[in-house]
């Protein structure tokens, strides 16, 4: 019998659970950590609240965890409750799926003002991660900058542009929707370093923009580059770019009908946030790109905002006694392996990089890996005591393991409490999910 522990309960750890529940069939048992009672990770705290068809992508994930031979362990911090080294002792190999759920931060004068915050933050924060419950953002002023050109930007610049019918279908958190119907927003930059070309913004969510009942969206048509010039861009971001010409070519009578402004002010990099005591503004430098490259151009200027997001990456959090990249805010690693019976997967190997999908062939590549490490003998030359290890473990300890049986408590609870045309209202603290599966 083969022993995986899997940290981390996400699309990159459940794919790696299906990866080897595939390979080794009743030939192995994959125990799967998570610090929090409930599963999915990314998939549930951050996807956005809006975007209900990608979430149900968690249905694959419980067909894996409904086998036999795969356990979901929720409410157990690695690192704390229980070490990487212990569980190296129990397990053939122990997989780091943490993906990266920690802002990057954007080391700037004035960083430290109030109502300033990273998207891991902002984006828990309406998606009811229990760390952000209280994170409070002001919304009473007229002016939000958000920084970055991904979607992340484009998921915060939305949301916080939605009327509450926009709303309906969704599982954003009561706390935040009571929030944001109490929005005093009228304007929102959305602020990139580079131009048209260079946007990490997918066709699907710029289209979303244009849909919104409140809100237009503003591209200067200075900005947009020859049109002969797209042509050289992969389809995907040729999409992307037309839906920003699309844009520039909203008249400004329908501009003036919406009571609220997204403004891409692009060839923009982001200087310092100037206030008292609260951020009042935000310091540009205009910038020329040249071979993909940004570079200041000497010209200042300053954005009112009120509230400010910062969408410019991820970093995985560091373990106790695991090799981490400072630098790359990742687990150091040679194609996932980290050490003799130590891996990682998804963000926590590559960064943050790439769709929820891409996170299934890396799975299964580190499976392939562990697999070829047992074949030379590197891994399991002794009997490993894996989950039944584990058990005693916890029972010494006293850990209030969650089991997926008390998961799926916990979701029929949330179902229960939902608002009238939400498909659940998310429980925002550990100890009410604790409570509900009781």
């Amino acid at each position: 019998m083969r022993h995986i522990a899997i940290i981390g309960s996400g699309p990159a750890g459940y794919y790696t659970a299906e990866a080897a529940q595939k390979l080794w069939g009743d030939d192995v048992q994959v125990d799967i950590f998570d610090m929090l009672p409930v599963p999915y990770g990314l998939i549930r705290f951050g996807v956005a609240p809006d975007h209900q068809s990608i979430k149900g992508v968690s249905r694959r994930y419980e067909k894996t965890a409904l086998n036999e031979n795969v356990r979901f362990i929720g409410n157990v911090k690695v690192g704390e409750h229980v070490t990487v080294p212990e569980l190296m002792q129990l397990y053939d190999a122990v997989v780091l799926a943490t993906g990266a759920p920690n802002d990057r931060e954007l080391d700037l004068p004035g960083k430290d003002l109030n109502n300033i915050f990273g998207s891991a933050a902002f984006v828990g924060w309406y998606n009811g991660h229990p760390q952000f419950t209280d994170l409070n953002p002001d919304l009473s002023g007229q002016h939000a900058v958000v920084i970055g050109m991904g979607n992340v930007a484009l998921d915060v610049a939305r949301i916080l542009s939605k009327t509450e019918a926009e709303f309906e279908g969704a599982d954003i958190v009561a706390h935040a929707l009571q929030s944001l119907m109490a929005s005093n927003v009228k304007a929102i930059t959305i602020l990139g370093r580079r131009g048209p070309h260079q946007i990490m913004m997918t066709p699907k969510e710029l289209g979303e923009l244009a849909a919104l009942e409140r809100a237009s969206p503003r591209v200067d048509r200075d900005d947009l580059p020859e049109e002969e010039e797209d042509m050289l861009l992969e389809p995907g971001l040729r999409k992307s770019v037309n839906h920003l010409r699309s844009f520039a070519a909203i008249p400004e009578s329908v501009h003036a009908e919406k009571p609220i402004e997204i403004h891409f002010d692009m060839f923009a990099s982001p200087q310092g946030f100037e206030g008292d005591g609260k951020v009042q503004r935000v310091k540009v430098e205009r910038t020329e790109v040249h071979q993909g490259r940004a570079t200041g151009t000497g010209e200042m200027y300053t954005v009112p905002a009120d509230i400010v997001v910062s969408c410019i990456g991820y970093r995985s959090s560091p373990i106790p006694d695991v090799p981490f990249d400072e630098r790359a805010g990742k687990f150091a690693n040679d194609e996932g392996r980290i050490l003799p019976g130590i891996y990682c997967v998804g963000w926590a190997r590559r960064g943050p990089s790439g769709t929820i999908g891409t996170n299934r062939p890396d799975g299964y590549s580190v499976v392939e890996k562990i697999a070829e490490d047992i074949d030379a003998g590197t891994l399991g030359r002794a009997d490993k005591k894996g989950r039944e290890g584990f058990d005693a473990i916890a029972a010494e300890r006293g850990l209030d393991v969650v089991t997926f049986r008390d998961w799926k408590k916990i979701e029929e609870a949330e179902e229960r409490a939902a608002r009238e045309g939400a498909p659940r209202e998310k429980f925002v603290d550990v100890e009410a999910m604790i409570r509900a599966k009781n």
